[in-house]
């Protein structure tokens, strides 16, 4: 299925996309599925991030072509024995089609393409042979970053968390295998990144192990699995697009 969230009468609301329909819900999908009756044309939709996040977790370094990168430009540290983790908070979260703005003291803006897992049940101690079970769907994301203000403060937590920082969506869909999926970033039309997850180094089911063992995550959180190599610049007036085979393309202005 693929999942959307909507804004109707000034509220949010879920829905179910079907062809260019959707068919809106009672209630978040993540226990089951319960239609309201009505339907409206996509194309007549404000559609909001398909998430419900308390948290959003992050995976650094998860491809080795990015680890590489990162190393030329700011990171000396070699390849993580584990996956490393950082959070961004619910302030973060921005629609589809929305606009990214940095504070005026932030001297370059990176894009970083990602594909999110959003999740469907509270997850704690959860096995690897059992974490797909508790996948919602993926969708695509943008790990916006404040580069400068990473390198400068030593840690991840600013440069990573400012209002409006993770893009998500247009829809989340459990139709395409997270383990499959092909990823790519444009700028302005130019293609900037393109991988496959297959490529990652601590795949889905992995992560959702690794994570779970320290903290719970709340049906509608979502995790960012990382970006692959290609990650640069982006300023005012650009269009960066974030695509995932099967999902869709998620688009945001910089301003």
């Amino acid at each position: 299925m693929k999942y959307v969230k909507l804004e109707r009468d000034g509220k949010p609301v879920w829905g179910v996309l079907q062809d260019e329909l959707v068919r809106t819900l009672v209630k978040p999908p993540f226990a089951e599925i319960c239609y309201d009756g009505q339907s409206l044309p996509l194309a007549e939709c404000r559609l909001l991030a398909p998430c419900e996040a308390t948290k959003i977790v992050c995976i650094g370094k998860n491809y080795y072509d990015h680890i590489e990168e990162m190393r030329s430009m700011l990171d000396a540290s070699g390849n993580p024995e584990r996956p490393t983790l950082f959070l961004k908070g619910p302030n973060c979260v921005n629609a589809p089609d929305g606009t990214v703005h940095a504070p005026d003291f932030v001297g370059r803006l990176d894009y970083e393409g990602e594909m999110g897992i959003v999740m469907k049940k509270r997850a704690k101690d959860v096995r690897e042979e059992d974490a797909l079970e508790y996948i919602l769907g993926i969708t695509c994301l943008n790990d916006v970053t404040a580069r400068d203000i990473q390198k400068s403060d030593g840690q991840w937590a600013r440069g990573k968390s400012m209002d409006g920082f993770a893009p998500i969506g247009p829809v989340i869909t459990d139709e395409v295998d997270p383990n499959h999926a092909e990823i790519q970033t444009r700028l302005n039309g130019k293609v900037v990144q393109k991988s496959n997850t297959e490529l990652l180094i601590t795949s889905a089911a992995k992560m959702i192990a690794f994570i779970t063992a320290s903290m719970t995550l709340e049906p509608g959180d979502v995790i960012a699995t990382g970006t692959p190599a290609g990650v640069g610049e982006m300023h005012a007036g650009d269009v960066v697009e974030v695509e995932i085979s099967g999902v869709g393309t998620l688009r945001s202005r910089i301003v």
